[in-house]
């Protein structure tokens, strides 16, 4: 998961993101063990920020079009308590299903944070300082895990990402369980 750069286009959204955001609870009514049902939690990821605009600094631009499944957005640039809320884990998950590869905000709710890695469904990266204010939705970025850099490939400004700690080999494993199985630790 951490091998490479992470390439795409981004999506920008404001500070205090919750989970209904992510996935309004109206749409929890899928199944995320059936394959066709859980393309659900895709079509309507980040449906609920359009429904309450507070966290769209750019305007009602759609997360996932209309009769997609899938964003044309890997990447998600926010600013602090992003995933605050319920503590459902539906919310990391319908991002991964969407499509979302990794996040850089500037915090996190706890448990969001530790359901996207527990999982292995996104990214989480962490930035020192706000910089949603200075993306765009739709320019492209690319995110490279090993120095901890995110450069706007549309600007050319490059921002310093914190580092992941322990929470890499997490994701590299593809989750809790999936490192739970392979570390030596637990042996």
């Amino acid at each position: 998961m951490l091998a490479g750069k992470i390439i795409g286009k981004i999506y920008v959204l404001g500070d205090n993101i919750d989970t209904d955001q992510i996935i309004p609870a109206r749409h929890l009514v899928y199944d995320l063990e059936d394959p066709e049902k859980q393309k659900m939690y895709g079509k309507y990821c980040l449906s609920g920020v359009l429904d309450d605009q507070a966290g769209l600094p750019d305007g009602r631009i759609p997360f996932v079009l209309p009769g997609k499944t899938t964003s044309e957005f890997q990447i998600i640039v926010a600013g602090k308590n992003f995933g605050c809320g319920s503590s459902r884990e539906h919310a990391p998950a319908s991002l991964k299903i969407a499509g979302v590869q990794a996040i850089a905000a500037e915090s996190y709710a706890r448990i969001f944070y530790r359901n996207a890695i527990d999982g292995g469904f996104v990214i989480p990266f962490e930035v020192a300082k706000s910089i949603y204010r200075t993306f765009k939705t739709g320019e492209t970025v690319e995110i490279d895990p090993q120095s901890n850099l995110l450069r706007n490939v549309s600007t050319g400004m490059t921002v310093s990402l914190l580092p992941l700690g322990d929470a890499a080999a997490i994701l590299n494993a593809g989750g809790i369980f999936n490192y739970a199985r392979t570390s030596h630790e637990f042996l």
